[in-house]
């Protein structure tokens, strides 16, 4: 039995849809008993637990082959991190006792960065996870290429990408949540002892330039690149809500200055299939399909 944590997400989705074509057991972990209707209905068993229950989560995690873990993710944390800190505290004790065969538990580029920033929630849990005596994968993939999705209004309405990445022409280790779900499939079914760390992106590096690019062939219309100053990041994302912005800066500070990236720039990275124009094409579709619903 595969238990899957985040399974109504992209990433835990297409890891699932990946084992059961295989006619593999999956046992997916919800916090919301309505979303189990569907995953029922595929074969899976079910168990419901809060990312931060550990009770909850050692009787999700009980007698599973292998664990996904699929944290949530915190975009405006308190100074510290605290919520990180309690779902780590919480996935930690639940698989002490659970004692899985294995685990898989999705990381990011960047965990190992020299500076604080947003991504440091994940550095928080690799210390942690891997600190537990048990076989453990961190699987770290590059920046998502379905973040793209929220530039569509502006793209389509405007035909200008908004970028904080910059400048436009440098390209970005980035990849399709659907290749994080193959590869966390394939993972999960490997052998190994100990803790190992694999890195994934992309067929190829994506500048923001690519992603304008993409976008006007899927929206069939010019769309060109504005960079958005690193002066104003904070008053934008504070008129958006945000009460600590700081990490999300940081974050975006490293991509740019080149501190969050893989080891060796990604030569002995995965690599995934999925191309900015493919993921992007899908995200424009599925955008149109909402707005006519």
């Amino acid at each position: 039995m595969y238990a899957i944590t985040g399974i109504s997400g992209k990433v835990g989705g297409a890891l699932a849809r990946s084992l059961l074509a295989e006619n593999l057991p999956v046992r997916a972990v919800l916090r919301d008993e309505a979303k189990a209707v569907e995953w029922r209905a595929r074969g899976c068993a079910v168990a419901i637990a809060e990312m931060n229950d550990a009770v909850s989560l050692t009787a999700a995690f009980r007698d599973a082959e292998g664990v996904f873990i699929l944290p949530p993710s915190e975009f405006d944390p308190e100074p510290g991190f605290p919520e990180a800190h309690r779902v780590i505290d919480a996935m930690t004790k639940a698989l002490s006792e659970a004692r899985p065969a294995r685990i898989v538990c999705l990381s990011t580029i960047g965990a190992d960065a020299p500076h604080v920033n947003l991504l440091t929630q994940r550095t928080l849990l690799e210390v942690a996870v891997g600190g537990l005596g048990l076989p453990v994968t961190f699987l770290r993939p590059g920046w998502f290429m379905e973040n793209a999705q929220w530039d569509i209004p502006a793209a389509r309405d405007e035909g200008v990408l908004r970028s904080f990445l910059q400048p436009a022409d440098k390209p970005f280790p980035m990849v399709a949540t659907q290749d994080v779900g193959h590869t966390a499939a394939v993972l999960l079914r490997e052998d190994w002892s100990g803790t190992r760390i694999v890195e994934l992106e992309g067929p190829a590096r994506v500048s923001p330039n690519d992603i304008a690019s993409a976008l006007a062939i899927a929206l069939e219309r010019p769309v060109s690149v504005e960079i958005v100053p690193r002066e104003t990041w904070e008053g934008l994302f504070r008129a958006q809500g945000a009460l600590n912005p700081q990490p999300r800066i940081r974050m975006i500070d490293g991509f740019n200055e080149g501190w969050i990236d893989f080891a060796d720039q990604g030569r002995a990275a995965r690599k995934g299939s999925v191309t900015i124009e493919t993921a992007i094409a899908e995200l424009v579709q599925a955008s149109r399909g909402e707005a006519d619903a």
